[in-house]
């Protein structure tokens, strides 16, 4: 049984798609969601520099066309993960990726949503200084009580001994001088304090987009960040996903939900890496390949074979 995972923002790094134009296709089917997104993700994906892919606006389209290159690179012909995966989830803005992958959303839909998603996070990013901070290790309870007691949110849950925190500048800088007993506080290279109420003006625009999208139905079960449950319709994963925005992510629970599923093999989607490295911790047993660079396309070819319905495994 075949998971495919899709990363969210923070897994981009400067150049990581260029040996990805050497692959057929590829460079023209980024050509074209650069067009529909109005960015050169071209650029950004090969030549751009750290600082200009931080920028929410360029990450997230950036993320998510990645993903939506991959997978026919990976499979030939594919459309969607519809006969290639048991599964799909996606961290973060990697719901869209999700969303596209199992025909809830066109690519189109998901870039144009994704566009307007990274520039509205951005822009509610520029009204107060904010931030996010990884909190590593610790007692559970401890963490939630010192998140808690310094205002923050707890805006990633994402496994066992790693919570993500949310606010203000002033407020992380208090956590990282206080921090709880036996835990460490790391500051992520990211542009806001995303997934609290400081998006909610993300929200009101993504929304108002939304209500023009007719979602597909899922043709693949279709993992949500709210709860790690599997979404009946398209039109409750395309609400979850907007309402995402403004609301802690749990991946923890998607995770569990993999685990109850019987998933055998894991696939990230690039830019991978990060999934596959909390997978290997959360989900012990499970054959998983990290898609970096084509050089990983065998290894990625065998699991599909092995694990994707109808395969050996």
């Amino acid at each position: 049984m075949l998971a495919i995972v899709c990363p969210g923002q923070g897994s981009q790094t400067p150049g990581f798609l260029t040996p990805w134009l050497e692959v057929d296709g590829v460079e023209q089917r980024l050509g074209w969601l650069s067009a529909v997104a109005g960015l050169d993700l071209l650029a950004h994906g090969t030549t751009s520099d750290a600082e200009t892919i931080r920028d929410t606006a360029v990450a997230q389209p950036l993320i998510v066309a990645a993903g939506l290159v991959a997978l026919p690179a990976l499979v030939p012909g594919a459309q969607d993960a519809t006969g290639v995966a048991d599964a799909v989830a996606g961290h973060s803005v990697g719901e869209l990726t999700a969303a596209a992958l199992t025909g809830v959303l066109s690519a189109e839909q998901a870039v144009v949503l994704v566009r307007e998603r990274g520039r509205g996070m951005a822009q509610a990013s520029a009204v107060t200084p904010t931030g996010m901070s990884a909190v590593l290790g610790g007692n559970p309870d401890e963490v939630s009580a010192a998140i808690e007691k310094h205002g923050l949110t707890a805006a990633n849950r994402n496994a066992a001994g790693q919570v993500v925190a949310a606010g203000t500048l002033e407020q992380l800088a208090e956590l990282a001088a206080d921090p709880p007993p036996k835990a460490r506080v790391v500051p992520l290279q990211v542009a806001g304090a995303f997934h609290t109420s400081h998006m909610e003006p993300a929200v009101e625009t993504l929304a108002r987009l939304a209500a023009a999208v007719r979602p597909g139905e899922p043709r693949t079960r279709l993992l949500s960040n709210r709860d790690g449950a599997v979404v009946d319709t398209g039109a409750d994963a395309l609400h979850r996903i907007v309402d995402q925005v403004s609301n802690p992510v749990r991946w923890d629970l998607c995770t569990a939900t993999l685990a109850e599923l019987g998933v055998t093999g894991l696939l990230e989607l690039p830019p991978a890496g990060t999934l596959a490295g909390l997978a290997k911790r959360a989900l012990p047993g499970v054959e998983i390949v990290a898609l970096k660079t084509p050089d990983d396309l065998p290894a990625a070819t065998a699991l599909v074979e092995n694990h994707a319905p109808g395969g050996t495994a």
